[in-house]
């Protein structure tokens, strides 16, 4: 459980492998939780390159439960953003991964979460990974954010690449886009997954080292 402040907890779950090189926080997207199974995927990968994970709800049961029926809270950029702000500080605070290099990894609006957590917090978040992301909800903040970032886009999800490349195009740091051949918006596609996997692990491997 994560205190956010305000009476508000949340759940997370926290894996750190021996040896750990780093942390990676993830941000869930629209109507997701840490029990997304992508996501899950992904914090896999990371484990078998050492990386802590912290899959935490950005939403509490409550909220979650709204959300499902009225979608009033997937969109609500300064609420998540605000949150994943509070999950990088006790990152930072918090044992067994206080001593460890912060990343960021964020789906769909939580990409814009991460994103704004990132300009927000430029002295502890190192590096941020969008998978299908919408990073062009982060606004105002695409121009703070210091951190390398990439964002992973399919193929196949043309709108989200349009608006990848806007606000990439809004971005003072270090970024990448990447296009993943034949994927589309959930990466369902065989293999696909596994390729997005793959980049968010070389990613946080060249900008999370070691010695941080």
């Amino acid at each position: 459980m994560i205190d956010v402040g305000g009476e508000v907890t949340l759940d997370a779950d926290v894996v750190v492998p021996d040896g750990a090189r780093g942390v990676v926080l993830f941000a869930h997207g629209s109507g997701s939780s840490r029990h997304s199974p992508r996501n899950r995927m992904v914090a896999d990968r990371l484990h078998e390159h050492r990386f802590a994970t912290v899959l935490a709800d950005l939403l509490t049961e409550r909220e979650e439960q709204r959300d499902a029926q009225t979608a009033a809270f997937r969109f609500d950029v300064a609420l998540l953003a605000e949150r994943m702000t509070t999950i990088v500080d006790w990152a930072a605070c918090t044992e067994p991964v206080r001593q460890l290099p912060i990343g960021l990894f964020g789906a769909s609006t939580g990409a814009a979460a991460a994103l704004v957590a990132a300009a927000a917090r430029p002295s502890l978040v190192r590096a941020v990974v969008s998978r299908g992301g919408r990073p062009d909800l982060a606004e105002d903040a695409l121009a703070r954010v210091r951190a390398p970032t990439l964002l992973i886009v399919g193929e196949r999800d043309e709108v989200v690449i349009d608006l990848n490349r806007q606000a990439a195009g809004a971005m003072t740091a270090p970024h990448e886009i990447r296009i993943v051949p034949g994927a589309t918006h959930l990466f369902e596609e065989p293999g696909a997954l596994a390729e997005v996997a793959g980049h968010a692990a070389t990613w946080f491997a060249a900008h999370l080292p070691a010695d941080s």
